[in-house]
């Protein structure tokens, strides 16, 4: 299980500190909507987890199989979509661009285990998220 601290700052609005063990980054928000815009905003950074994942995953794959992958690409783009019952839904879409010496049926199967990255199984699973505060009054 990982664990991730994020601290925001008073005089720093809405710039936050995010820590996972040894590693540390930052988001922010875009100065129209009262941030600096001086890291990623949050939906960025998720964006970019689901792009990461998939390149991760795919690598992972090919390399196992000993497929000719030399590079890969992710674009992931987040649209308002839907649903079937008319609620609202949020889409993510990636474009994925493998680069080397592959043949169409490597191609097509470096597709389906793209959807089998984590992040993209998280995305589309239900899911809860529960809220504790850690301050009592």
């Amino acid at each position: 299980m990982s664990v991730v601290e994020v601290k925001a700052k008073a005089g720093e609005p809405f710039k936050t500190e995010i820590r996972v063990g040894d590693h540390h980054f930052t988001a922010d928000v875009p100065a129209e909507l009262g941030g600096k815009n001086t890291a990623a905003t949050p939906h960025e950074l998720l964006l970019g987890s689901l792009g990461a994942c998939t390149a991760i995953t795919v690598e992972m794959y090919a390399k196992r199989k000993e497929w000719p992958l030399t590079g890969i690409s992710v674009k992931v783009t987040e649209e308002k979509a839907e649903g079937p019952d008319g609620q609202k839904i949020t889409k993510f879409v990636r474009e994925i661009d493998f680069e080397g010496n592959l043949t169409a049926e490597q191609i097509d199967g470096l597709r389906v285990i793209a959807d089998k990255c984590p992040i993209h199984k998280i995305l589309t699973a239900q899911n809860q998220v529960v809220t504790a505060v850690a301050n009592k009054v």
